[in-house]
């Protein structure tokens, strides 16, 4: 396991997507490079992981309609 990375965002904060997010496989029941969230879309963190592997920080964002979706730091701006 990585040494893990600071988060620079915290639970409950509001963030904007900074690209578009598409399912890479790990959000169910939703076939592969689906858009999920827009980019520039409004979300809240309502969880805050670790990649074991990297270190990096995870996020769990939640959106308006409803979705939660894992989503990478680089991925995301201050909302």
């Amino acid at each position: 396991m990585a040494e893990p990375k600071e988060p620079r965002y915290q639970w409950g904060q509001p963030v904007k997507t900074a690209a578009d997010i598409l399912n890479d496989g790990s959000y169910p029941d939703v076939p592969v490079d689906t858009l999920l969230a827009a980019e520039g879309s409004d979300g809240e963190i309502v969880n805050v992981g670790v990649i074991e592997e990297t270190g990096d920080p995870i996020y769990l964002v939640e959106f308006p309609d409803g979705k939660v979706i894992g989503v990478l730091e680089e991925e995301l701006l201050p909302g």
